[in-house]
């Protein structure tokens, strides 16, 4: 194990919004360091979402991250010969990083033409506090619920 924690890299902010977690959202969103097409499948997919929902497409996904965004989960913790899932609270970078990468995965998971259409979809599905990344963050929820007699094993 090492002897001191990496240092954190400081993300540049996006040039459109001025906003570090729209880089950090690209940054998950892109292919094969194309990191172009991933601002412009972002963007493209904001301006679907503005004229979806009628609304500003940065504030609808602003919203979306924060609703699919996790509060607990499970731990997998070994203890007599026995694993149990014990939740546990979920840090804050982590917070950002599960719910970046949900919205991306499902997005990826998701029926369309193009990359942009599916994104926009998720995001206003999200927004509206359904689609498969908000489904996954209750299916978190829910299976700490469900182990929380397990929660006096917490680490």
């Amino acid at each position: 194990m090492r002897k001191t924690q990496p240092k954190k890299i400081p993300l540049a902010p996006d040039p459109k919004f001025n906003d570090k977690l729209v880089t950090r959202f690209v940054n998950n969103l892109m292919w094969a360091g194309k990191k172009s097409g991933a601002y412009i499948i972002f963007y493209d997919a904001l301006d679907k979402v503005a004229k979806i929902t009628g609304e500003n497409g940065y504030e609808v996904w602003k919203k979306a991250l924060g609703n699919i965004t996790p509060g607990v989960e499970v731990r997998s913790r070994r203890i007599g010969g026995a694993t149990f899932q014990i939740p546990a609270e979920v840090r804050t970078d982590r917070k950002i990083s599960l719910s970046i990468k949900w919205m991306v995965k499902y997005s990826r998971d998701r029926n369309g033409r193009s990359m942009s259409d599916k994104l926009a979809n998720e995001i206003v599905a999200a927004s509206k506090g359904e689609g498969a990344a908000f489904k996954k963050k209750e299916d978190t929820h829910r299976m700490a619920e469900a182990n929380k007699a397990f929660a006096h094993f917490r680490i």
